[in-house]
């Protein structure tokens, strides 16, 4: 089983993202699981959400605690809470930001990629400048980085599970797959 938990801030799309994932991978005929966890709900409070993939069904009903693969919306993340807690060794940590990997002072232990999803995201006018949804963006860069999905499967899940700006949402997908760098 693949566990991905990924981190975001209210508003950014976390819950979203974990959606379309798990809707891409199903049509590539596996398993999926996908679900939120909230603290407090409100724009800009942080937000974790789960997607499990297997090849056999997901009975499993409860968080993921040792994930496969870490994604950050949000690189101010980093610095508020634990992304890092239960990832396993040679898990990929994918972070929206303009900056290299290796500027980020993670263990070596860890493979980490970035995309800058946030300026993808305000390119095609996915959400207001000063809050960009960054959610389908950061999704093209982890097909891309982890390889566990395809980019024509997301781009069709994103199509059909976003309803506003579908094909700006598609075109984010494919240019941040493009741009991840590791």
């Amino acid at each position: 089983m693949i566990e991905i938990r990924i981190h975001g801030r209210g508003g950014q799309g976390a819950v979203i993202a974990s959606k379309v994932l798990a809707a891409a991978v199903f049509k590539e005929g596996r398993y999926v699981q996908s679900f939120p966890a909230f603290g407090v709900e409100r724009r800009g409070a942080p937000v974790v959400a789960f997607t499990r993939i297997d090849e056999r069904p997901v009975r499993i009903r409860c968080q993921i605690y040792e994930p496969d693969h870490i994604v950050v919306l949000d690189p101010t993340l980093l610095e508020a809470v634990d992304v890092t807690a239960g990832l396993k060794e040679g898990g990929w940590i994918l972070i929206n930001s303009e900056q290299d990997p290796a500027t980020f002072d993670l263990p070596a232990k860890y493979r980490v990629a970035t995309v800058d999803a946030s300026s993808i995201a305000i390119k095609y006018k996915l959400g207001p400048k000063s809050a960009p949804i960054v959610n389908t963006a950061i999704l093209g860069a982890f097909a891309r980085a982890t390889g566990i999905v395809g980019l024509e499967a997301l781009a069709e899940a994103v199509r059909e599970s976003v309803p506003i700006k579908p094909e700006e949402n598609v075109a984010a997908t494919r240019e941040a797959y493009l741009e991840v760098r590791y």
